[in-house]
């Protein structure tokens, strides 16, 4: 059965929280991390990460996707102390904001995740799909929140070193579903769901093109479904070698084309190309 067009919840805090999922919705990226692959460093500072948070907003973010641990490739793990030193004064100050968007938090560890929540964070993003931390699915369970599972092959610090599939697709749709079956199976409200095929996490340029022509093949039916492919290294490449700085453009279109094919929410570093993308997406969907 097809998800209604609202996914609706409650923070435990009393909060009540809503996305309207009538159009693709756009996520916005704060990393507060001295060394991510595409700002490393530039907000780390929490009045610029507030800044950052601010602008997403004025631009049209409908969710704020705030992370404090680098998972480029190649990269190790952060402690989980130093991770929440980095969250918290951000989550506090958004916190304080009129009206915040939801606040998604970028993070496989329970501890962490659940301070954040009680924080002001509403919605849990895990790379690891519920397999980096055993408590984290049940955590999601007890408090309630949205939790996105993504697909990724092997871990950060190896993920690039030579991915391999048979049928990337189909390998991708059958770990989402098997992850979202386990959530449940744990408690985690099925509505509450939402699957990302993991761009850029254990796969080549070709595994990532395979999965945005593919996309409506990739996530399986009846889950809200997420892209995150702003500024990686494949774009780069198809461009001919520029930066990550130099990416936003190719980013919107890359996100338009994932909405044409059932992509329900967008994450991106610039908010305004992509918002704008959409809104083309979305006309063109709404065509007779």
């Amino acid at each position: 059965m097809a998800a209604p067009n609202a996914m609706e919840w409650t923070h435990p805090s009393g909060r009540r929280l809503s996305l309207d999922f009538s159009r693709p919705l756009v996520m916005g990226i704060i990393n507060v991390t001295p060394d991510s692959f595409s700002d490393g460093g530039r907000y780390l500072q929490p009045e610029k990460a507030l800044d950052l948070a601010r602008r997403h907003i004025r631009e049209g973010a409908d969710i704020l996707d705030l992370g404090a641990e680098t998972t480029r490739p190649g990269s190790l793990p952060t402690p989980a102390d130093e991770e929440w030193r980095r969250l918290e004064p951000v989550l506090d100050g958004l916190r304080r904001l009129e009206t915040p968007p939801p606040i998604s938090v970028d993070t496989y560890k329970a501890a962490v995740a659940e301070k954040a929540v009680a924080a002001g964070a509403s919605i849990i993003n895990d790379i690891y799909a519920g397999r980096g931390d055993p408590e984290l699915l049940p955590l999601a369970a007890r408090l309630k929140v949205p939790v996105i599972l993504m697909h990724m092959l092997g871990e950060p610090r190896t993920m690039q070193a030579d991915p391999r599939y048979e049928d990337v697709v189909g390998e991708v749709r059958e770990f989402l579903a098997e992850r979202a079956r386990e959530a449940e199976r744990l408690g985690v409200d099925p509505r509450l769901v939402i699957l990302d095929p993991g761009i850029g996490f254990g796969k080549n340029r070709d595994h990532n093109l395979s999965l945005i022509k593919r996309f409506d093949e990739a996530v399986p039916k009846g889950y809200r479904s997420l892209i995150a492919l702003s500024r990686k290294a494949f774009l780069g490449q198809i461009l001919g070698g520029v930066p990550a700085e130099q990416r936003d453009r190719a980013s919107a279109l890359a996100a338009a084309v994932c909405a044409l094919k059932g992509a329900e929410i967008v994450r991106a570093h610039e908010v305004a190309p992509a918002v704008e993308a959409l809104k083309v997406a979305s006309a063109i969907m709404a065509a007779a």
